[in-house]
C-alpha cells in the first residue's frame, strides 16, 4: 500500500474507535441511570402515604346525659413510596360552622357500628397500620369523643353542614407536618331513634371523595 494511503487510514481508524468508545460510554451511563432509578423506586423511596375518605360517613350518639359521640369513617390508606409506612394515630376534629365550636375525636375501633356489636365487643381496637411499599388498605374506623372535657356535649345535633379535619401521623414522617384531610358533610335529618341499633348518615354536597397527601 502506498505510504500516503496508510497515513490517511490511521486517523480514520482512530476516529472510528473513538466513536465506538463514546457510544459505549453513553449506553453504559444510561444503563447506570436506569439502574439507580430502579433501585430508588423499588427500595429506597421514602414512604408516601395518601388518604382517601368516601362521600358518605356515619354518626351515632347512643347514650343520654353523655358527651359521647361516635363517627364512623371508611378510610383508604395508600403508600406510593417503596419503604413501609406506618399510620401511628388518627384524630378527627369536627367543627360546627354556626357556632365555630370544635370537638375532638380519636380512632378507637375498626369495623361497622351497631349497638349489638358494641355490646358484644365485636369490633377490634384501633392499632397502628403498616403499609408495605406501593400497597393500599381500607378500614372502617370508629372515632370516639376524646374525653369528658370535650364540648359541646353533642356536636352533631341538627341538620346542617359540618366541617371535618382528619389528621394522620406517619412514623416515617415524624419530622414533618402530619397528613391532614379536610372535608364537609351534611346531616340531612336528625332522629335519635336511629341510634337504638344504627346510625345516621352524613352526605357531601358535591359527592366526591376527599383525599390528602403529606404536607411539604
Amino acid at each position: 500500500m502506498p505510504e500516503d494511503l496508510k497515513i490517511d487510514a490511521e486517523p480514520s481508524e482512530g476516529r472510528r474507535r473513538l466513536g465506538t468508545a463514546w457510544v459505549t460510554t453513553v449506553f453504559s451511563a444510561v444503563a447506570l441511570v436506569f439502574s439507580v432509578y430502579s433501585l430508588w423506586e423499588s427500595r429506597l423511596k421514602q414512604s408516601d402515604l395518601r388518604v382517601f375518605v368516601p362521600p358518605v360517613i356515619e354518626y351515632s350518639s347512643p347514650y343520654q346525659n353523655s358527651n359521647f359521640e361516635a363517627i364512623i369513617v371508611p378510610v383508604t390508606f395508600a403508600n406510593d413510596g417503596a419503604r413501609t409506612g406506618t399510620v401511628l394515630s388518627l384524630e378527627l376534629a369536627v367543627t360546627d360552622p354556626k357556632t365555630n365550636q370544635t370537638k375532638r375525636f380519636y380512632a378507637a375501633n375498626f369495623g361497622r357500628w351497631t349497638m349489638e356489636r358494641v355490646r358484644t365487643g365485636a369490633n377490634p381496637p384501633f392499632a397502628p397500620i403498616a403499609l408495605a411499599g406501593y400497597s393500599s388498605r381500607t378500614e372502617t374506623v370508629q372515632f370516639f369523643t376524646r374525653g369528658d372535657g370535650e364540648t359541646p356535649p353533642q356536636m352533631i345535633r341538627e341538620p346542617q353542614v359540618y366541617q371535618f379535619t382528619m389528621t394522620i401521623q406517619d412514623v416515617a414522617n415524624d419530622q414533618r407536618a402530619p397528613i391532614a384531610v379536610s372535608f364537609e358533610r351534611e346531616l340531612r335529618f336528625y332522629d335519635a331513634r336511629a341510634f337504638k341499633d344504627g346510625t345516621l348518615f352524613l352526605y357531601p354536597k358535591e359527592w366526591h371523595a376527599a383525599s390528602a397527601s403529606p404536607a411539604p
